[in-house]
């Protein structure tokens, strides 16, 4: 006979049932509402699981935890529990306890040790909360504390900095349990859906698919005018991650999305946060703005991401946070010429001219480099060809240009002059498939035989250290190579004053 399901585990009126103190605009206020709901209404109201007022409510402490037919351990498995989901107490016998699982609609017997009773009080749970919380491991008990914090408290205190607070933990339980692997995953999955988390599911690049966060609760919090500098920047560095969001996204659906990733950083204030933290504040606004700038042709975007990348204090960057720092480093670099004006046509001697012309298919131009008026060579392309970035060797027979395909990917094009007239080839980043990088020129070295480069890479998941070049113009082939540009001659002597001004390979 099934059992009936009298009253609420947590709390016997809904939270969406109460008046919400928040002022919202008309517009916006069924969408606040349902974010609202989803993000704090989470164990009881999202499971249904129900229990008499007079029945303590117990949550599993260990993962694997046995439930039994009869309070011995010989007795046949009922189920195995997972850490943090609750159950109703409906009994003792010696040192086990008797309880109702509804999500299953069975009952039995636990060992005492291995249930935690569910404090009534909302101190009590604040502080086991805070003590759950910065454990690894202890995800699905976190949450399942989390959740009963939200039914036990008002509407009007989860809108102060205690609930604030309770949405900033379950905002990085969110995030840690998407990152979580290996067996205890599918568990903490499933604790987490029946606590209202949801998560979304993105291919990448490489083919790996990899879990988010839906975020409700930290676009909650995000609204809260009581919520810390540290938590609002935990919320917006989590809701834009780059990786969380389709890899099929055409051109403007990714510029509107960058411009919503915008939107949520701004809500982050700098003030008050430590310096490590505004360094991963100021990394992802130069990323998101040097990917506007590539996708709206915008040159204030550009010279925005440069600056928002120039305030980052290396030598307070966290150890972690070092990779996304190279990768902004990357996306701005890509881009450093756009802040730019544009132009059509570039005077590079007396003799030789470069223009862009239309191509024939959308979005195509065509690069040609003329003599007093006769056409050298004619290059089409869909990538952005800043002709401020064009310099002319010493000597006139050599040309190098910046030409950026793709967001984050600048690759170099070299004119050359021979016996059989001009050439062009194209220098990219990386043999590997296009990612992040860059590949710059950074000099010429007298004599017309040598040209200096910069370059710097992360592609198909390997990340290609800055290396500083000394390459043969007649075979393209490197002569010297240095992480570090002091310890070749060349640069020391050769380096363009320009390059040293204004690359971000020389962070």
């Amino acid at each position: 006979m099934r059992e009936r399901k009298p009253a609420l585990l947590f709390r016997a009126r809904p939270l969406w049932c109460q008046p919400l103190p928040i002022r919202v605009s008309r517009r916006s206020r069924g969408a606040w509402l349902c974010s609202l709901t989803v993000a704090l209404a989470l164990a009881a109201c999202a499971l249904q699981a129900w229990a008499a007022p007079s029945h303590q409510a117990m949550l599993v402490l260990q993962d694997g935890a046995a439930l039994r037919i009869a309070p011995k351990e010989g007795s046949p498995e009922q189920a195995r529990l997972i850490r943090g989901e609750a159950l109703e107490l409906r009994g003792e016998r010696l040192d086990w306890l008797q309880v109702w699982d509804y999500r299953r609609e069975r009952g039995g017997f636990v060992r005492r040790g291995q249930l935690l009773p569910l404090p009534s009080d909302q101190p009590a749970l604040r502080a086991q909360l805070q003590l759950a919380l910065p454990q690894e491991g202890q995800e699905g008990l976190a949450l399942a504390l989390a959740s009963a914090f939200v039914q036990a408290a008002p509407a009007a205190e989860l809108n102060t900095a205690v609930g604030a607070e309770v949405l900033d933990a379950i905002g990085q339980l969110g995030q840690r349990i998407a990152a979580s692997s290996g067996a205890r995953r599918a568990g903490l999955l499933d604790v987490a859906a029946r606590y209202g988390l949801r998560f979304e599911a993105f291919e990448q690049g490489d083919g790996s698919v990899k879990l988010c966060d839906a975020g409700d609760a930290y676009r909650a919090l995000l609204k809260l005018p009581a919520a810390t500098p540290a938590a609002k920047a935990r919320a917006a560095l989590a809701l834009t991650q780059p990786d969380c969001r389709p890899t099929t996204l055409s051109g403007s659906q990714r510029l509107a999305s960058d411009e919503a990733r915008a939107a949520l950083l701004q809500q982050a204030p700098l003030q008050g946060l430590p310096q490590y933290q505004a360094n991963r504040l100021r990394s992802r606004r130069a990323a998101v703005a040097a990917s506007r700038a590539f996708l709206s042709q915008a040159p204030a975007l550009a010279a925005e991401a440069q600056a928002e990348l120039a305030q980052v204090e290396v030598g307070e960057l966290a150890e972690d946070d070092q990779g996304e720092f190279n990768d902004a480093a990357m996306r701005v670099n890509a881009v450093r010429w756009l802040a730019l004006p544009a132009m059509q046509e570039r005077q590079l001697s007396a003799q030789l001219q470069l223009r862009l012309v239309a191509g024939s298919s959308p979005g195509e131009q065509c690069l040609q480099l003329r003599q007093q008026g006769q056409l050298l060579l004619s290059k089409c392309s869909v990538a952005r060809l800043p002709l401020a970035s064009a310099t002319l060797s010493r000597e006139g027979r050599a040309i190098a240009l910046a030409a950026q395909p793709l967001d984050g990917w600048r690759e170099l094009w070299l004119l050359r002059a021979g016996p059989q007239g001009w050439t062009l080839d194209v220098l990219p980043p990386s043999l590997a498939a296009p990612g992040l990088g860059y590949v710059e020129f950074a000099g010429w070295v007298p004599g017309g035989r040598e040209l200096l480069l910069a370059s710097e890479s992360r592609a198909e998941g390997r990340y290609n250290p800055r290396r500083f070049i000394q390459l043969d113009l007649t075979s393209l082939t490197p002569l010297r190579q240095s992480p570090d540009a002091t310890a070749l001659g060349a640069f020391q002597r050769w380096a363009d004053p320009a390059w040293r001004g204004a690359s971000a390979a020389l962070r």
